[in-house]
């Protein structure tokens, strides 16, 4: 019989890579997309076709008992999300409405249609925020320095719970940074790509940035939706890190994207306070050592490669929509 999949946040970065594995995989899919005047389906357009859209918001339980009855999975991969660190502190209500509270209202609507579902929850390196050791791994205390971050650890929490109260099959993925040319513009890696390739191009002078010293453990975000679907394999469900367990600096993502054009970074990057966190995260570095032994995960892509892959992605675009 054919497997099917929900996945929340289809539109996204992970939704569209996750969606093309599971259809990889001979699963029927179906996407959790919100009502809005303009929904943006940019990354999943070229398997639109394959893909059943249902409607449905991480705000309203009805409507997300009302996707499950439609599309009667047997996974739901939540990775819907005000997911903008830096948005999570000039709308901290709202960020707690869809990250924290939305995951409990999947998680019942889950508990009322079919109790059988195995769900998948999405959460995140920036739960241990200031961290209390290095690397980070499934035990780690978290200590979230966003309003985003208390937000996941909210829903990783009560995902824990609902799987320990009513013997749900809910696992949490504690992932990483994952990058990649679907990014969007907002995001720092994506950012440094995109300007890097206009620099390039004669289309930009200069990149503002904020902390250039903060170490992250950046993967590449196809390689992440495979260890997710690893985890709703398992025949029991639990917590994993995903992670490379290698830092870099934002400083060498800005050399690597400008080597990458055959420019000197120096001659082109402006510190701004604007881009400055109210409170920073200075060394996130995962322990991905269970999932490689559990999952027999391990990541493809090399740090290197992925900011290679971004800004060559980038270049291409621009030419095109400029006639270059």
């Amino acid at each position: 019989m054919q497997k099917r999949a929900l996945v929340t946040g289809i539109t996204g970065q992970d939704g569209s890579y996750l969606a093309e594995l599971l259809l990889e995989k001979g699963y029927q899919v179906y996407g959790l997309v919100r009502r809005t005047s303009t929904v943006n389906f940019e990354r999943i357009r070229h398997i639109q076709d394959q893909v059943n859209i249902v409607t449905g918001d991480l705000s309203d339980l009805t409507s997300l008992m009302g996707a499950l009855r439609e599309s009667q999975p047997q996974e739901v991969y939540n990775l819907a999300a005000q997911s903008f660190v830096p948005t999570s502190w000039s709308q901290p209500v709202l960020t707690g409405e869809v990250t924290a509270l939305g995951v409990t209202r999947l998680l019942d609507a889950i508990r009322a249609i079919n109790p059988d579902i195995r769900l998948y929850q999405a959460s995140s390196s920036e739960m241990f925020g200031k961290v209390q050791e290095v690397p980070q791994r499934e035990t780690t205390p978290f200590y979230p320095r966003s309003p985003y971050g208390v937000a996941k650890v909210y829903g990783h929490w009560i995902t824990v719970n609902y799987r320990e109260s009513y013997d749900l099959h809910a696992t949490s993925g504690i992932l990483f940074n994952h990058e990649s040319e679907r990014r969007g513009l907002e995001f720092v890696t994506r950012k440094v790509a995109y300007t890097a390739a206009r620099i390039k191009l004669g289309l930009a002078t200069e990149l503002r940035m904020g902390n250039l010293e903060a170490q992250r453990d950046w993967g590449y975000a196809p390689d992440y939706v495979d260890a997710m679907w690893r985890m709703l394999q398992q025949d029991t469900p639990d917590d994993y890190v995903v992670a490379t367990g290698r830092t870099h600096t934002v400083q060498r993502l800005v050399e690597i994207a400008f080597d990458c054009v055959g420019r000197n970074w120096q001659d082109y990057v402006v510190q701004d306070e604007k881009f400055m966190r109210p409170a920073e995260v200075d060394l996130l570095v995962g322990d991905p050592s269970k999932a490689r032994q559990v999952l027999g995960w391990e990541p493809q892509v090399s740090f290197e490669r992925m900011i290679e892959i971004m800004v060559t992605t980038d270049l291409e675009r621009l030419k095109a929509e400029h006639h270059l």
